[in-house]
């Protein structure tokens, strides 16, 4: 069966977004990449200051509300539907539930080729690219970095600690069918 759906999940920083470009480089047919921080930008900026919406904490914590988790939801229905509809997608995310995130992009996924990537990164390699980048709240890579890998299951893990992103993209097209 050919892939129709790649999902990154990782940290903050931890190279996601740097993947899915070389990815897209890389791949043979063309896929569209969308990411959380897509979501996030498309996002009325009250959205992002409000306890209903998603809130970036001064040490590094996000924490959604019920208003983010409802369109944060339509989004993933929105994505799947897009992968239905013929495109090939690559989804950079970052899983703050764990298990239970990838279990809402299974449900919606239901009956697509999927293939699930971990993208993982030291924290003092992606707390640097946290600063150096100067768009997160510092400390955001380091309360990431474990937590988004709990309890998930991977067909493929890479991790950009020592790897540069087309390193990691061309292993994961590797496993693209």
């Amino acid at each position: 069966m050919v892939t129709q759906v790649i999902v990154l999940n990782g940290g903050s920083s931890s190279g996601k977004s740097g993947i899915a470009r070389c990815l897209q480089a890389v791949l043979p047919e063309p896929w569209l990449a969308f990411g959380v921080d897509t979501l996030i930008e498309a996002m009325p900026s009250s959205m992002r200051t409000s306890d209903a919406g998603i809130v970036f904490a001064a040490d590094g914590e996000v924490i959604v509300g019920p208003e983010f988790r409802t369109l944060d939801t339509a989004w993933i229905e929105g994505v799947a539907a897009m992968a239905r509809a013929g495109a090939r997608i690559i989804v950079d995310e970052v899983f703050l539930g764990g298990a239970a995130s990838q279990q809402r992009w299974q449900k919606a996924l239901g009956g697509l080729q999927v293939l699930w990537v971990g993208v993982r990164c030291e924290s003092a390699i992606a707390t640097g690219r946290e600063v150096a980048r100067g768009d997160r709240v510092t400390g955001m890579a380091v309360s990431q970095a474990d937590v988004v890998h709990q309890g998930v299951f991977y067909d493929l893990e890479v991790d950009t600690t020592h790897r540069e992103s087309m390193e990691c993209a061309r292993t994961i097209a590797d496993h693209v069918t």
